[in-house]
């Protein structure tokens, strides 16, 4: 560990069990875990959802060998309960409920776009999420993730695939 790296300085003094180091790690790396969570589950559990996680992460936190690899190691335990989450549940709406009165233009684009979204395998979806939502780069999503940028590529493309299937399904069902 080098004196000069900040997190790792903080992950060794909150392995010792001091909270302020922890609290400033989850400071510096919230938006972030919020963002992935959110890219799985929605808005409405990620916050709940990265609480959560980083309760598991001050728990197992003795085990992180490498304090430097914090980040991608907190990461990615939002987002394997994330995906644990997403895969228990349902999509909370059909798209084709989206023509229903009382939807604005802007209330009504945003949540069908959340709903084609909540129909992809939860790894396409935070993929599809993460790279125009959050603009994020291949390599910062694999690094989340933890999959190769390459796997990132795959993911999307799957993701692009079917979003394709999805839109050409739900114009049939509308009579299009």
């Amino acid at each position: 560990m080098s004196v000069s790296d900040p997190i790792a300085s903080l992950v060794v003094a909150a392995q010792g069990g001091d909270l302020r180091a922890f609290a400033a790690l989850v400071e510096r790396h919230w938006a972030m875990l919020v963002r992935v969570a959110r890219s799985v589950v929605g808005e409405a559990e990620a916050e709940d959802l990265a609480q959560e996680a980083l309760i598991v992460a001050w728990r197992k936190l003795d085990g992180l060998s490498e304090p430097s690899r914090f980040p991608s190691w907190v990461t990615r335990i939002v987002f394997r309960r994330s995906l644990r989450r997403a895969r228990r549940r349902e999509p909370d709406v059909a798209l084709t409920s989206l023509g229903d009165p009382g939807h604005t233009p802007d209330t009504e684009s945003a949540l069908y776009v959340w709903q084609v979204l909540s129909r992809l395998a939860p790894r396409q979806r935070a993929v599809m999420h993460l790279t125009v939502v959050e603009g994020m780069a291949d390599s910062e999503i694999g690094a989340a993730l933890g999959i190769s940028a390459s796997s990132v590529r795959v993911h999307r493309m799957r993701a692009r695939e079917r979003v394709g299937e999805l839109m050409k399904g739900e114009q049939t069902h509308a009579g299009f």
